[in-house]
């Protein structure tokens, strides 16, 4: 890439809204979900790390949202939450037992979430 491409590439990263970059963070994390679950053969032995980096993701999303001091409405909270146990009880089922096919709910969920977080 070239000097001028990097500086664009850098400049644009650090002009994201919050909300962008947790789009683009959710993005990422259901990218390489979806990696995995398309080529299993070859990438199941990389599953762990990116359930991990999922986990993560969700793990920020989950405590940003509910924090007491977050301006959300206590029943977008009370969703988040719950919505955020499922992805965890999810990624955990899926370390224990994977499968391809156990990936499609936390790819989805990543995808229309950061969908929502764009508009």
């Amino acid at each position: 890439m070239s000097y001028g491409a990097n500086a664009y590439a850098r400049v644009s990263q650090t002009a994201l809204t919050p909300r962008e970059a947790e789009a683009a963070v959710l993005i990422k994390a259901a990218g390489r979900l979806q990696l995995i679950q398309s080529d299993w053969a070859n990438q199941s032995p990389t599953l762990n790390e990116a359930l991990n980096f999922n986990q993560k993701v969700w793990t920020l999303i989950a405590g940003a949202a509910t924090a007491p001091e977050s301006p959300l409405p206590d029943q977008i909270k009370t969703n988040i939450a719950q919505l955020s146990a499922f992805v965890f009880k999810r990624i955990i089922d899926t370390m224990i037992e994977p499968k391809a096919e156990k990936l499609s709910a936390l790819i989805n969920i990543n995808h229309q979430l950061a969908a929502g977080l764009r508009t």
